[in-house]
């Protein structure tokens, strides 16, 4: 999975242990990744190119997030 992210042009080979972080999450049936790493996982452009290879081959969206986005405080 993680050589159809490269592959696909989502991230180069640089980046192969970021593509097997989102690979392990999507083939695992994982609900989100929550992640600092802005560069090559939670990244604006990258996010929707994860998810289309992912459709594209079987496989449901994963929802990708950094901690400030699923972290709530008090009663909200």
């Amino acid at each position: 999975m993680r050589w159809l992210y490269i592959n696909s042009g989502v991230v180069t080979k640089n980046s192969l242990e970021d593509a097997l972080h989102v690979a392990v999450a999507t083939v695992s049936e994982c609900d989100l990744i929550v992640s600092w790493n802005f560069k090559h996982i939670v990244h604006f452009d990258k996010i929707p190119k994860y998810n289309a290879v992912n459709v594209l081959n079987g496989y449901d969206h994963i929802g990708i997030y950094s901690p400030l986005e699923v972290i709530h405080y008090g009663n909200s």
